[in-house]
């Protein structure tokens, strides 16, 4: 079993996903990490049928959370793995008083060596594009009719997880019946191997 002195692969990418957000975009709080994270996961799913990081997202109310994460987090608890890496601040949203959130200050770089290089370029890419954007100001982004999230949302309600597989559509490099078998191999290898991503 990985302890939080050696973190699993997944674990390891994880943190440096967070640690990449936190140095390469502005007003990066839980809610924001958690969209920015979910791009990461969906996008590298729909390009390969793996997900990146392998995170389990839910369909909250105003978007896509990887809710085992938001857990660890939502308080400004620093897990033990992230200490000394990141600082989690709570703050009160300026544009929604008596709403707070927790702010995430990288407090080290992130080690890119732990990222394959369409990884590499999909945080990239999700960072430049939501470099100066709000948590909701990205939520419009999810909130397009075929989007995961939606779908989700209409099919099982609230509060379900968002399936993968949700993101393959007639623009994905691979087919939903590769899809489904690489998501099949994929979490049998996570199971064998104990690499949850989350605590």
């Amino acid at each position: 079993m990985a302890t939080a002195s050696a973190p699993n692969m997944l674990r390891n990418k994880l943190i440096n996903a967070v640690l990449f957000f936190a140095q390469n975009t502005r007003y990066c709080n839980t809610t924001k990490i958690s969209k920015l994270l979910y791009f990461l996961d969906f996008k590298h799913f729909e390009q390969t049928g793996y997900p990146s990081i392998g995170l389990k997202y839910y369909c909250f109310e105003n978007g896509p959370v990887p809710k085992d994460f938001w857990l660890e987090v939502r308080d400004a608890d620093v897990p033990d793995d992230f200490k000394g890496k990141i600082v989690l601040v709570r703050k009160t949203d300026e544009f929604s008083p008596g709403y707070k959130e927790t702010e995430f200050i990288a407090q080290e770089k992130a080690d890119m060596d732990v990222f394959t290089p369409r990884e590499k370029e999909i945080l990239e890419d999700v960072a430049f594009v939501y470099k100066d954007t709000r948590a909701t100001e990205i939520s419009r982004s999810t909130h397009e009719e075929d989007h995961p999230w939606i779908v989700t949302k209409k099919k099982k309600g609230l509060n379900k997880e968002i399936d993968y597989i949700e993101a393959i559509g007639p623009k994905s490099a691979i087919t939903t019946a590769q899809a489904r078998e690489c998501l099949r191999d994929y979490y049998e290898t996570v199971k064998n191997l104990h690499l949850e991503p989350t605590k």
